[in-house]
């Protein structure tokens, strides 16, 4: 597909394909496009009536958009939608390939056509976020008045990838991954519809299956996986494609997982019960398992960030830290590559010291709460900046720890009833260890107490030794 301009008088990029009529011969997920907005699947939270994205589409405001979603989401089909509506003149371009002279030339023409009273301009960017800062700045002025709408589309976090002030003059619109209803109607659709297959052959429950699982949400993906096995089905002179012909178009074996099934819940709880049994071997392998048959890789992460804190906690504090940055790379970096983001975050996980101390003292706590345990909060930590404050004795007597050269006083915090509670009592694996030699002392100095060595505030705030 050719991404350089199209449809612009006097541009010396030639025409880009794709955004006309489709061909017979194009390929299977072009030709089953929407043709309305009515038909767009998955994105029912934007098509309310009177919504951003429906008066984009029908031409009804000159809003300025830009459209955050994963591939196969539904961008580029929005994009030609907007692009059949009549009333305007619409150009598109792929940051892949165009400069800042190419979007100026869309712009003064734009200009032109605006001034001697002719069509607004729609200007489509595919892939925004490959645009320099350079390249999204020339596009503020004409968007700020107006001389172009501006059609955007980006997999990419546009708060990373989009330059405040061009985000500042648009509506983002977030569209989200296809579920498996979804695709599994798109994909039927297609087997029936005279745009598709037109019933020529029909599709086994199995291969459905498998088709929409190894989907992951991009309807893209399964619609052209479906021509495959449907070419290779016909080929053969059947009439049905089954799952072994399902698997050999896309080259992917059928694995033993259901994502809503039994298989789902036992892979994943292998998966965990290996981390903590601090086996990465297992645990990689269960990892592989959950990818290689689509699992959503942000189920994965997020089950991930979970686990650093239940079950490694503060005996390896960065463990959090690591399962966070494998959960950003998934967004950010994307599947293939982002399984070696995920691998990395499994094998620290796994072989870090292990603490649920955390885990429990939450526990605990939230146990004391729902029970009605404990007081008001004490009148000297209630908040004594607004109007008012001080006549009902909020803050005073409020000791600030800084001012003492070790940093802490001693001091009610915990409400009445509660001040001698201990829900958090640390293990000694990894650096955990260090935490319960410190504790104990801590609570000696805030609550009051004495120990040998320890020295502790009076109530007078003279130290002493306890």
């Amino acid at each position: 597909m050719d991404d350089g301009l199209f449809d612009l008088p006097g541009a010396a990029a030639a025409p880009a394909d794709g955004f006309s009529a489709p061909a017979d011969d194009s390929p299977l997920a072009v030709r089953m496009r929407p043709v309305s907005i009515d038909e767009l699947v998955g994105q029912g939270h934007l098509l309310a009536p009177g919504a951003p994205l429906r008066q984009l589409v029908t031409g009804t405001s000159p809003m300025s958009v830009i459209l955050w979603g994963p591939p196969g989401s539904g961008k580029t089909t929005i994009a030609h939608l907007v692009a059949q509506a009549g009333g305007r003149t619409f150009v598109a371009m792929s940051a892949l390939n165009a400069g800042v002279k190419d979007v100026r030339a869309v712009i003064d023409t734009a200009r032109r056509r605006r001034r001697s009273g002719g069509d607004p301009t729609v200007l489509f960017i595919d892939e925004v976020h490959r645009f320099s800062k350079t390249q999204q700045d020339s596009l503020l002025a004409a968007v700020e008045d107006r001389t172009i709408t501006l059609l955007a589309a980006t997999t990419e976090n546009p708060y990373f990838s989009v330059i405040s002030p061009l985000l500042s003059r648009c509506v983002l619109l977030t569209l989200r991954p296809l579920d498996e209803a979804a695709v599994r109607g798109l994909v039927r659709r297609a087997l029936a519809d005279e745009r598709g297959l037109a019933g020529v052959v029909s599709l086994a429950t199995e291969a459905e299956d498998h088709l929409v699982r190894l989907a992951g949400g991009d309807v893209r993906k399964a619609l052209t996986a479906l021509e495959a096995a449907a070419a290779s089905a016909i080929a053969a002179g059947r009439q049905e494609i089954d799952l072994s012909t399902a698997e050999q178009a896309v080259d992917v074996a059928a694995l033993r997982y259901d994502r809503d099934g039994d298989a789902h819940y036992d892979v994943v709880s292998a998966f965990i019960k290996s981390m903590r049994g601090s086996d990465p071997d297992a645990a990689l392998h269960y990892l592989a398992r959950m990818l290689a048959a689509g699992e959503d890789a942000r189920f994965v992460a997020r089950r991930m960030i979970i686990f650093a804190s239940e079950d490694v906690g503060m005996a390896d504090p960065m463990a959090l830290l690591v399962a966070n940055a494998a959960a950003h790379a998934v967004e950010y970096v994307g599947l293939p590559e982002a399984q070696l983001n995920l691998a990395h975050a499994v094998v620290h996980l796994a072989t870090a010291p292990k603490s649920n101390r955390v885990t429990a003292a939450i526990g605990k706590a939230l146990d004391d709460v729902r029970a009605g345990r404990g007081g008001s909060v004490p009148s000297h930590l209630r908040d004594s900046h607004y109007y008012g404050a001080k006549g009902l004795g909020h803050g005073a007597g409020y000791r600030y720890p800084h001012d003492d050269p070790r940093g802490v006083v001693t001091q009610q915090y915990a409400p009445d009833g509660l001040t001698d509670t201990e829900y958090y009592r640390p293990s000694d694996h990894g650096a955990e260890r260090s935490v319960a030699d410190r504790l104990p002392k801590l609570r000696r100095i805030v609550r009051g107490g004495g120990g040998p060595g320890v020295r502790a505030a009076s109530p007078n705030g003279r130290e002493e030794t306890a």
